[in-house]
């Protein structure tokens, strides 16, 4: 049998599909597959990404929505947050969400893009926080590491991979499949046994 790679192992592992037990790591991926509705989002004051992703086991993971918050330079921070709040808010109160998974702030420039971005993520946060949804966040480089293999993997192979493992056949938006990158991430890492999910 040819050898599969994490991405090829994970896959098969979503699909209720066997997976060669041939070291500790592969091993743990025998765990019972994460079942499911993830909401994903890649927080920004302008451009927040949010994507809803279904998870069956034996099946491929479903997209069933997606949506670029995009609030114009010239509206107000405090404007552009309750935007984010609300779109968040129709995304947990309209569908049967059981986690939410958000990218990790790693490195910025400087304190003012910093302060802006940790306001994004706040009213996410907040937004679900109301809804008592748990919230899981993720470094950019075990994303990219979970869902294509590779950490220093770029923003194109990131969408590109996103849309293969989805089986989407219309382009998502940059921030959307950022998003659902971070929604995949979660789903094939989560574990149960952690004891952060009831």
């Amino acid at each position: 049998m040819a050898r599969m790679t994490v991405r090829e192992m994970w896959k098969a592992k979503l699909e209720g599909r066997a997976v060669p037990a041939r070291s500790a790591a592969v091993v743990s991926l025998q765990r019972p597959p994460f079942a499911g509705r993830v909401l994903g989002i890649d927080p920004s004051l302008r451009g927040t990404g949010l994507a809803l992703l279904e998870f069956t086991p034996g099946r491929t993971p479903l997209l069933l929505r997606a949506q670029t918050v995009k609030v114009p330079a010239k509206v107000p921070m405090s404007a552009a947050l309750a935007e984010i709040h609300r779109a968040v808010t129709a995304f947990v109160a309209g569908h049967d969400v059981r986690h939410v998974a958000l990218e990790q702030t790693i490195y910025v420039q400087n304190f003012q893009t910093a302060q802006i971005l940790g306001a994004a993520r706040g009213a996410a946060i907040a937004a679900v926080a109301l809804h008592d949804r748990p919230v899981f966040e993720y470094p950019p480089m075990r994303v990219k590491q979970a869902v294509v293999g590779a950490g220093g993997a770029s923003k194109d192979q990131m969408a590109r991979t996103v849309m293969a493992l989805l089986g989407h056949g219309r382009p998502l938006a940059s921030d959307e499949a950022d998003a659902a990158g971070v929604a995949l991430c979660h789903a094939f890492t989560w574990r149960g046994a952690e004891g952060r999910d009831k």
